[in-house]
């Protein structure tokens, strides 16, 4: 990938890697602005002007997980990639949970880095309106409004990440139609490298938890033995 006129924000408080990650980003082609804390790194951040965002968890004044979740609350959807702690598997699941769309564990090797930074600047960073004039769509007890990307449950509104929107979103798109795990994270993700096809099944277990009665045997996100996933809504 030309990395040429790609803008990074570099959100880390650790000055050594700050050098180290702002001279190879750079001399890969890359525009990195950098934030020492996680109050300033929102603020510049929130400007939108950022084609990736590198995000460290353990930030003074907000840490990177408040950052994250805020940044999509705010509509923001600049791809994140979070550095977490070794082995906190925790850590990872929360900031995904949360909006981000991947994570690495410090350490980490400056190819693996570069790698995933131009996955996440593969992937889709808005969620496409269908090309009909759909603008709102209601299913049991929920309701949708695209344009604000909100979802509510007899007027109450639900807190869905960037990343379950565009899954349910993919869905109601492709209302009955059995889709694949790859179909999936190919449309949603934009990529079929990484994360695996597990990533599917974890999201849409997030999904059921937030809108089925009962998760274990859902009424509208069905699992399609075989073959995938399907929405009944």
């Amino acid at each position: 990938m030309n990395a040429n006129g790609k803008r990074i924000l570099l959100i880390e408080d650790e000055s050594g890697l700050v050098l180290t990650l702002t001279d190879r980003l750079s001399s890969e082609g890359y525009a990195v602005s950098h934030a020492g804390d996680g109050e300033k790194g929102e603020r510049l951040a929130s400007g939108g002007q950022f084609d990736a965002i590198l995000l460290d968890v353990m930030l003074p004044k907000k840490n990177g997980f408040d950052v994250v979740r805020d940044l999509r609350k705010k509509g923001i959807t600049t791809p994140v990639l979070m550095l977490t702690a070794r082995g906190q598997l925790n850590e990872k699941v929360i900031g995904l949970k949360l909006g981000a769309d991947d994570y690495l564990t410090k350490p980490f090797e400056m190819l693996e880095l570069l790698a995933r930074i131009e996955s996440l600047l593969r992937r889709p960073t808005t969620v496409t309106l269908p090309t009909s004039t759909l603008t709102s769509y209601s299913f049991g007890p929920f309701t949708i409004d695209f344009r604000k990307m909100e979802i509510s449950r007899k007027g109450k509104l639900i807190e869905l990440s960037a990343r379950e929107f565009q899954l349910l979103h993919f869905f109601i798109q492709h209302r009955g139609a059995a889709l694949s795990r790859e179909t999936i994270l190919n449309s949603v993700w934009g990529y079929d490298a990484m994360p695996t096809t597990r990533t599917i099944d974890t999201h849409i277990t997030w999904l059921r938890q937030k809108l089925e009665e009962n998760p274990k045997f859902p009424k509208y996100i069905l699992t399609v033995h075989g073959v995938g996933y399907k929405f009944a809504g």
